[in-house]
């Protein structure tokens, strides 16, 4: 699908974190569950990414000492360092999209990466990249069109760019 100006959308499946390990599991079935239908789609656990690239610029074990020795914000600050969004992660997903050259890229982990990386910031930054395949974030929350709230509770800042996909008309 298009959006109102023909870019292609980004979507949003919100769900309550209580189902966060079937989620996980669904989406492994939906991807296995397109490609028997001829659809290649690609799903990048954020959590995962994140490691990788933790572990190819600085190491785990490294990450683990800085965040015994460091106070919290400081540690934060080294692992969104380390992570870069703009010069590792996000080029780190684009460039798994170009090299698998999928139809759909799924997002999972959500979770599991607050809060040192943001849905917002995310899906923000990735427009610039994926302009040509549509992308659906599985985000454990709230999200009403307007504003993502994760876990419900916890307010994230305003999101307008995306669809929620369950409130779309069928």
């Amino acid at each position: 699908m298009e959006g109102l100006s023909g870019e292609i959308p980004f979507w949003i499946a919100p769900y309550d974190i209580k189902a966060d390990a079937q989620v996980d599991t669904e989406v492994v079935n939906l991807v296995k569950k397109l490609s028997n239908q001829g659809i290649k789609a690609v799903c990048v656990d954020l959590f995962d990414l994140t490691c990788d690239i933790i572990e190819k610029h600085i190491g785990i074990q490294e990450m683990i000492s800085l965040e015994k020795s460091l106070e919290k914000a400081y540690f934060k600050d080294a692992l969104q360092s380390t992570i870069n969004i703009h010069e590792r992660f996000i080029p780190a997903i684009a460039a798994l999209v170009k090299e698998k050259q999928p139809a759909m890229l799924f997002l999972k982990g959500v979770g599991k990466v607050y809060p040192f990386i943001r849905s917002h910031t995310v899906l923000n930054n990735l427009q610039s990249s994926i302009k040509h395949i549509p992308t659906l974030m599985f985000y454990p929350g709230e999200y009403s069109g307007r504003a993502l709230k994760l876990f419900d509770l916890l307010e994230d800042d305003n999101y307008y760019r995306a669809n929620n996909i369950f409130s779309q008309k069928r």
